[in-house]
């Protein structure tokens, strides 16, 4: 280094780790004897090595020779019936092999969640006689590049009777059914929705010292992955057909595609578990019973990708709900009744919607213990596009109501939030409205931990508060 030259930067070193919250071990000791040591700790990830060196195989990274490309003719309509559908012209563009519509799948109608006992089947594979969302998959091109494939799936041609269309939940429920099996709603044992009665709300209600009761709201949401749904269908030479996919769900893949293509399970072979991106948006069966019904009929490779304007606008998103919420409070802060109205928006098929509606109802009223709790949470049918899996779905939007619930009730008795909580919190030895007894809570330590790691003061009655003993005036049902 010359004489008046400034030193080289110093190379920064290696990244500190990142201090991790100490795990208070004295709660629950008795659930802590295993050896457990996870928690708490920075791990590795499995996978991380593969990810960031580009080693880890994808299911696109499989490719066949003669593989044929599957794009999919989609519904222009919202609600409408099919008069009319030409496949053609598709036949005749340079490449395309074969178009399969409806007649060609051989069990065309079912629903995801009929391997649990959820009935009745009500999506079809392929439409028959009409569409009932926007995007809606039609029939599917085969062809031997994916540009021959699109160019035959603008050439054929579809005409439309178009249908009223419903969008709101609360319309759909009074409106002509647009469902095979009748109405707009999922019917749960007879009833049309999922129910929960506990204790007595109206005379609860007439009793508290106010009533308080908001409206909140939801859009659906997308899951927007970096890898967008598909597989790669290959038949083998034994009979039995390899699908290269990227379902979050292997197995519940297997079974629905063994059932709508009415082949034994075992002639079925499912190669997957590396997904890029998925929080429960690739659980459904969409893309795999098609690609290997093609795979069958021509007896060579199907691949079958969405493109990124499909995935946006055609894949399952998480539901939109709405929620009414009507509390009975009383003036030192006690909730002594709660009555929620929930709408889930399956869209037009039920996929995982019914059973995401009853983890909703069975999730209220919340973490909180409430003498007196009316429950009606709907699963309604609508002409968006169906609503599926997404991280705690059926819970993520009722916590999102159920705490702003919480706020809106501390405002505005002049509570602290806090206090609030700590005083309904459930503790063990509670009975849930679903009449589940509470086991193993730790509301009261987690809200205490908030407070202090926050720098948020709580008066001596509420920091000594426990989730193992009953205090004086916590609600009980």
């Amino acid at each position: 280094m010359r004489r008046g030259e400034s030193a080289p930067p110093v190379p920064p070193g290696p990244p500190e780790e990142t201090a991790m919250e100490k795990i208070d071990a004295s709660f629950f000791p008795a659930e802590r004897e295993a050896e457990l040591d996870v928690v708490g700790t920075s791990v590795q990830r499995a996978d991380a090595r593969g990810h960031v060196t580009g080693r880890t195989q994808f299911y696109e990274d499989v490719s066949f020779p003669g593989m044929l490309h599957l794009k999919m003719v989609r519904s222009t309509r919202h609600h409408a019936l099919i008069s009319n559908l030409d496949v053609a012209p598709a036949m005749q563009v340079p490449g395309v092999v074969r178009v399969l519509t409806h007649k060609d799948v051989p069990n065309n109608w079912y629903t995801i969640l009929k391997l649990i006992g959820v009935e009745p089947d009500d999506e079809p594979v392929l439409p028959e006689d009409r569409v009932l969302f926007m995007g809606e998959q039609i029939c599917a091109v085969l062809a031997e590049t994916p540009q021959a494939a699109l160019e035959g799936a603008r050439r054929v041609v579809v005409d439309y009777e178009d249908l009223p269309a419903v969008f709101d939940v609360e319309e759909a429920m009074t409106s002509t059914p647009f469902k095979k099996q009748g109405t707009n709603y999922f019917v749960y044992e007879g009833h049309n929705c999922r129910r929960i009665r506990f204790g007595d709300v109206d005379k609860a209600f007439a009793e508290a010292d106010h009533i308080i009761e908001h409206r909140y709201e939801s859009s659906p949401i997308e899951h927007a992955p970096t890898e967008t749904s598909g597989c790669i269908a290959k038949p083998e030479g034994n009979g039995r057909v390899t699908v290269y996919s990227n379902t979050q769900a292997l197995y519940f893949t297997l079974d629905n595609m063994a059932l709508i293509l009415g082949v034994p399970f075992n002639k079925l072979r499912l190669v997957g578990g590396t997904v890029g991106g998925g929080f429960g948006g690739k659980v459904d069966v969409m893309v795999e019973p098609i690609a290997a019904l093609g795979a069958m009929l021509t007896n060579r490779p199907v691949k079958y990708a969405y493109s990124r304007a499909e995935e946006m606008q055609v894949s399952s998103p998480r539901a939109a709900e709405r929620i009414y919420i009507k509390d009975g409070v009383m003036k030192d802060g006690r909730i002594v009744a709660r009555k929620v109205t929930l709408y889930v928006d399956a869209g037009a098929y039920c996929r995982h919607s019914t059973y995401g509606t009853t983890k909703a109802a069975a999730h209220m009223p919340g973490p909180y213990t409430i003498p007196n709790v009316h429950v009606d949470a709907y699963c309604v049918y609508t002409n968006r596009t169906p609503s599926s899996a997404m991280r705690g779905f059926g819970v993520t939007i009722g916590d999102f109501a159920l705490e702003s619930q919480m706020d809106q009730v501390a405002r505005f008795l002049g509570m602290d939030p806090m206090q609030l909580r700590l005083i309904n919190a459930y503790r063990d030895g509670d009975m849930k409205a679903h009449r589940k007894k509470v086991e193993g809570a730790a509301l009261v330590e987690v809200i205490q931990a908030a407070a202090k790691q926050t720098g948020h003061s709580l008066p001596p009655q509420f920091a000594s508060m426990s989730s193992l003993k009953q205090e004086a005036g916590h609600g009980q049902a």
